[in-house]
Formats: C-alpha cells, structure tokens, sequence
C-alpha cells in the first residue's frame, strides 16, 4: 500500500472501524533514510496505539537497524515486508522474493526480532510461485524465529493480485502455527470477510484495495463481524463530508502543493463509479489549488440527484 497508507489515511481508517493498520514500506537501505519521503513515513504524529511500521530490504543488519530506528520514532510493532511482489522490490531481492531463500529469510527474522523489544510481525504471500509454494514452512519458521503474528495474502508472487485468492493455503498455514493469523486478499465486503475468516479459521482479517475510495467499508465489516449488524451504504452527501476530512489531512500533512497531487488519487477512488464521474473528474484533476479543488469536490458530492434521490457512490 505504498503510496496509498500515509498517515492521513491510516488515522481515517482507524476512526473507521480498523482494529490495526500499518505504514507504508518503510526502506531498511541508511541511503534514503534522510529523504522527504522518508521522513513523512516515520512520522506518527497523532495515530492511535500501537503504531505498526512496515520495513522492507534483504539485508538482516540493515533490516535491524531499520527497526531499531523505527522503534526510537516511535513504532510500537515493526512489520516485515515478505510480501511485495512489485518488480522493482523484488529485483532487489526484498518483499516476496525472499520467499525463495528460506535461510535468509531466517536470518533476517532472527536479526529483526533480536534488535527491538516490541512485537514482530510478519507479511507474507502463499509462496514465489505454483512451484513454490512454501507459505507453510515460512510461517513455522517465523514462528520459531519469534514472531508474534502472520498475514497472508492468498497468493503468490507469480499471482500479483490476479487469479482467486487461495484461503485453503491460508488455512493450512492457520492450522500449523500458534501465533495469531490475519488473512488477506480480495476481502471487500462484510459477507466476504465473514466467509474468509470461516474458510481460514484466521484470527484477524486483512483489507486493502477494497478500502481505496471506500473507507466506511472498514465501518461495515467491523459492525458485521463484531455484532452481525448490516450498515447500509452511505449517501452521496456523506461520502463528500468524509472525503473532505480526508483532503483537509492531506492538506495538512503534505502542505498545499503535494496535497493536492496525492489527493488526486483518492478523490478519482472515491468516485470511480459515480455517473458523472468523467467530467468531474476532468475539472479536478487539472486544478493546483486546495481551495479550488475542495470546492469543486464539495460542489460535486453537495449536488442533488436528478430524482431527489440520495446516490451511492462506490469505488
């Protein structure tokens, strides 16, 4: 979720209904450790207990390091990334390609686990590929290596997010470990998410791309599981005042320039589908302006449905 789970974002979800989110891949590499685009991941300014910060590299003391660092910023869980499959990740050997090398991923659980006092979680996919599909002996290996929790997506590499995601290698893994399993992929519902958790047995679910431009969707799936309650989608005028919020975060933390750029990408989620989309979409994504293209986005989520009727939009 690079690029995606700023702080803005994971403040919203967690007012949302999200249990635990976690930052955006942080690298281990001491190189890009001074950038803007770091500094902005390490900051934490405001979140809820426990922090959870993502690190990501091949190098199990540089990986240490990172989460020594990350922890003195004020992380209160450090997440290994196994799980990226994005070409330029795994060139360098980081995210899921590690899953082909059983030692080192080894090495560096133990490296990581060794270097801080909080606890030590993991992400992982189902294997490299087809021919390698080794979910389960890296998760009992994690486990002796001491981490604490596992999430899965239920795919491997090779998948990248294509294909239906394999809940029976996620079970498998639930069923050969102690530590608590969260379970990932293509949750983007309350009944999907209640018929993963029962597929799996996990004790947690993961949700990502379905919360692009759908937030309230975390609202929904806590409700359901917590309580067995149904929340209906919300109306158009709702959505606008959550997205407002949203832009007013980012605003604040990127100031006015790169705010309104990241925002870009939110606004076109939350209206993906929206008939009338198109145009809107036209007009805002060519202003530079906070002011203006708040006004254009509360003028267009304000305007009423040409029946009287309030409107879904869905991402």
């Amino acid at each position: 979720m690079a690029g995606v789970s700023d702080r803005p974002f994971r403040m919203l979800c967690r007012q949302l209904g999200a249990g635990l989110t976690t930052s955006e891949m942080v690298s281990a590499d001491p190189e890009l450790r001074e950038t803007r685009k770091t500094r902005l991941r390490l900051d934490h300014q405001g979140e809820l207990s426990p922090v959870s910060v993502q690190i990501a590299g091949a190098d199990p003391a540089l990986l240490a390091e990172a989460a020594r660092r990350n922890v003195e910023c004020g992380a209160e869980i450090i997440d290994i990334n196994m799980g990226c499959p994005a070409k330029k990740v795994c060139n360098v050997l980081a995210g899921s390609a590690l899953l082909r090398d059983e030692a080192l991923v080894s090495r560096i659980l133990a490296a990581v686990v060794g270097a801080v006092a909080v606890p030590v979680s993991l992400k992982i996919r189902t294997g490299w590929d087809t021919s390698l599909r080794n979910g389960v002996r890296i998760a009992r290996l994690a486990e002796r290596c001491g981490i604490q929790a596992l999430a899965v997506h239920g795919r491997t590499r090779a998948d990248g997010f294509t294909g239906p995601a394999e809940y029976d290698t996620i079970a498998a893994i639930k069923a050969a470990v102690g530590i608590p399993v969260i379970a990932n992929g293509d949750v983007d519902s309350p009944d999907k998410a209640a018929a993963v958790q029962a597929a799996t047995g996990a004790d947690a679910i993961m949700i990502g791309r379905a919360a692009q431009g759908r937030p309230w969707l975390l609202t929904q799936v806590e409700a359901f599981l917590a309580r067995g309650e149904r929340l209906p989608e919300p109306d158009l005028g709702s959505i606008g005042q959550l997205l407002l919020r949203h832009l007013d975060a980012l605003y604040d933390f990127y100031g006015e320039a790169q705010g309104v750029r990241v925002a870009r990408k939110h606004i076109r989620w939350y209206c993906a589908s929206h008939p009338g989309s198109a145009a809107f979409w036209a007009r805002v994504s060519r202003t530079e302006a906070s002011r203006e293209q708040r006004r254009i986005v509360d003028a267009f989520f304000s305007a009423p449905a040409a029946d009287g009727m309030a409107r879904p939009c869905t991402a």
